[in-house]
């Protein structure tokens, strides 16, 4: 219930054909088209039920993928140096797509090189993304703390306690805002993907829970609960990251993107966006792989978070379930969903048919559908 699980269904359907990419000329900045699409600022209604843009207090859904790797399973930091125009000829098929938004997941290492030093090259390069996003007329979020490759962690980070660790994430916060604030491009902050909780009985001794086809997307926040109850760890979290961020930027979302534990065991309730919890977060995230033939369920558990607050179904795909079951998963959740996430992974419709192999075909059926569902949106 996570970016895992694009990993997974990669290495499940042979979906690791390496995409021809045009290379241009050129610096960075140079790939971004002269004309650049006005964006508006987006913003939490005032009855705090969906999204609107600034000035034109107009309502904004969000239609999305999420850009988490390419064909071979890199992170975008593993190639967005060399391969600029490769970023740049990806948020092109996007747009063409019909998506309004891209979620860009940022490693927690490649921003800092110390505890106390950010790193200067990467977050300039992230400035450049922004830009291309104002170019090419997409809305980001960029979703942070990312320990994906776990041989990329480095040990510095490792031994930090849990106080010490999230003032390094608190300075991963500050610095990445520091750089994005001034831009209309950027969507929201995600503060994380998918954190989680130690149990109750006894302390956890490994931050990152879990391999998934090599790589680990998801972390805990705390190791041991030393007294405290859940909600009160995942409130301090939250408090500590959410203040880092206003320190510096006042003006963008904050949200995070929780696993669907109501989906997985009935009668749970949300963590992150409980009362005590969410206070600080403008709107919620969720992930949702629906289950074939299980599509009442996904929506009654995804009305569970539907807590007041826009809601956003931030990862979704027809890995559990066949592509018109989704389409029917994503038309009947409009009566409480904001906005929508799906994946794509840096090959265009065309080129997953040339592929020849099931999981080529079954990315082309799903895109298709995708651009089509575009259409259907408000204002689409």
């Amino acid at each position: 219930m996570s970016t895992r699980i694009s990993i997974l269904l990669v290495a499940a359907i042979g979906c690791l054909a390496i995409c021809g990419f045009c290379q241009a000329e050129g610096e960075p900045e140079e790939a971004a088209p002269a004309a650049r699409p006005s964006l508006e600022w987006i913003r939490v209604s005032e009855d705090r039920s969906h999204f609107v843009g600034i000035p034109s207090g107009k309502r904004i859904v969000i239609w999305g993928v999420n850009y988490d790797h390419d064909d071979q399973g890199r992170l975008l930091e593993d190639y967005w140096e060399e391969e600029w125009e490769t970023v740049a000829a990806d948020f092109r098929e996007i747009k063409a797509l019909g998506a309004s938004a891209v979620r860009i997941h940022l490693q927690t290492a490649r921003f800092l090189d110390g505890p106390q030093r950010p790193n200067r090259e990467n977050l300039q390069r992230l400035g450049i993304l922004v830009r291309l996003a104002e170019a090419t007329g997409l809305y980001l979020d960029l979703t942070g703390l990312g320990c994906y490759h776990k041989r990329d962690v480095p040990p510095w980070y490792d031994r930090l306690d849990e106080a010490a660790r999230w003032e390094v994430q608190a300075r991963f916060w500050r610095s990445v805002a520091e750089v994005c604030k001034s831009s209309p491009a950027v969507f929201c902050y995600d503060l994380m993907n998918e954190p989680i909780l130690p149990g109750e009985k006894k302390p956890e001794t490994e931050w990152l829970a879990g391999e998934f086809g090599g790589k680990h997307f998801v972390q805990r926040i705390a190791l041991d609960l030393a007294g405290r109850t859940r909600l009160e760890v995942a409130r301090d979290w939250v408090k500590r990251l959410t203040a880092a961020i206003r320190e510096v930027d006042t003006r963008h979302m904050i949200t995070v993107g929780v696993i669907p534990w109501a989906l997985v065991f009935k009668g749970a309730r949300p963590i992150f966006y409980a009362p005590e919890v969410g206070g600080p977060l403008d709107f919620a995230s969720v992930h949702f792989y629906p289950e074939k033939g299980q599509v009442d369920a996904a929506l009654a558990a995804l009305a569970v978070y539907n807590v007041g607050k826009p809601l956003v179904v931030e990862e979704m795909f027809p890995l559990r379930c066949g592509i018109e079951e989704l389409e029917q998963f994503i038309d009947r959740s409009r009566k409480c969903a904001d906005g929508w996430f799906s994946f794509y992974w840096g090959a265009t419709i065309e080129e997953n048919e040339r592929k020849g192999n099931l999981g080529g075909a079954i990315m082309a059926a799903w895109l298709r559908a995708f651009r089509s569902l575009a259409t259907r949106l408000p204002g689409g």
